[in-house]
């Protein structure tokens, strides 16, 4: 399978590459339909150098010009910050977007896909898609979780959207076989608050040790991803009960309004940072870095796991 074609890595993440340095991947929706600009490039930004100073080198991707990009510049990340008709990019996306040579920017099951077409087995993000509430009748189950069961690239993230379903969430990915790790705690962190009333599938406490957990996953050939759910820092949680009202505020306001499939959950995220007055989004810039550093350990750990392998 020729990818050439299709796939165009930065300087740093090819040079990171050929020396075997652990490389992270980081989505683009979360820039272009998931923050507003600047805030949006700022985040990315320090995003990225969280990993570098992690020891790891950052590849955000996105589709440009019908091209897989594998690492953004500070132009192409300005430009994605700000553009207004660059398509929300998930699996049924990409053939479109790259046969006609348009912009996209990739969800977490997109960004999964291009990961592993680059050999990159780690991917931080700020929370996972999932099954919608009400999802029994509309059918509103986020491609994510499909991806998960097939694409071999742990998700580094703040466990589910809290706008979701998350019983149901964690019965989709149980029956699709996808281990939930809970990075240093046994509850099922919901974005926003530090925990849930759902267990995850196993505790783990360090890096090396999640780690070893993917190793030993990809080794046995136990193909799919891994989510590892990492709590929101606890000065930056928001009240769980205040954060739910908000939620079914802004659940209503889109029935309401007819708003469903890929337009809801940016729709939903920007009525909550409306109704917490902007708290949200400064907790969504926290969770995002926080998952950046403990993705990039993560990274480093594997690398060396991985590389001690073929010695």
């Amino acid at each position: 399978m020729d990818l050439t074609s299709y796939l165009e890595f930065s300087r740093e993440v090819e040079e990171a590459r050929q020396s075997g340095q652990a490389i992270v991947a980081l989505e683009s929706t979360i820039i272009s339909h998931g923050m507003p600009y600047p805030q949006n490039v700022q985040m990315a930004r320090e995003v990225e150098d969280i990993i570098r100073e992690k020891g790891a080198v950052p590849a955000t991707i996105a589709i440009l010009n019908g091209k897989i990009k594998i690492g953004l510049s500070d132009e192409e990340l300005e430009y994605l910050g700000q553009a207004k008709d660059v398509i929300k990019a998930s699996r049924r996306d990409l053939p479109y977007i790259l046969a006609s040579k348009k912009d996209g920017a990739t969800t977490v099951a997109a960004t999964m896909i291009c990961a592993e077409l680059a050999g990159i087995a780690v991917f931080v993000t700020g929370g996972i898609g999932g099954v919608h509430r009400g999802a029994e009748t509309t059918m509103d189950i986020s491609a994510d979780l499909e991806e998960l069961s097939m694409t071999n690239v742990a998700v580094i993230c703040a466990g589910a959207k809290s706008i979701l379903d998350i019983g149901l969430t964690m019965e989709y990915l149980e029956t699709k076989g996808v281990p939930v790790l809970g990075f240093g705690t046994a509850k099922l962190p919901a974005f926003y608050t530090r925990s849930s009333e759902f267990d995850v599938n196993y505790k783990v406490d360090t890096p090396e040790e999640t780690a070893g957990v993917l190793k030993a996953k990809w080794d046995i050939g136990l193909n799919g991803g891994v989510v590892i759910a990492n709590p929101i820092p606890e000065e930056h949680a928001m009240d769980e009960a205040e954060i739910t009202a908000m939620i079914e505020n802004a659940l209503k306001e889109a029935e309401e309004q007819h708003i469903k499939g890929k337009d809801s959950t940016p729709f939903l995220l920007g009525k909550v940072k409306e109704l917490t007055e902007g708290k949200s989004l400064t907790a969504n810039i926290a969770l995002v870095k926080h998952n950046a550093e403990v993705g990039a350990e993560i990274a480093v750990h594997y690398a060396a796991q991985t590389q001690q392998q073929t010695v």
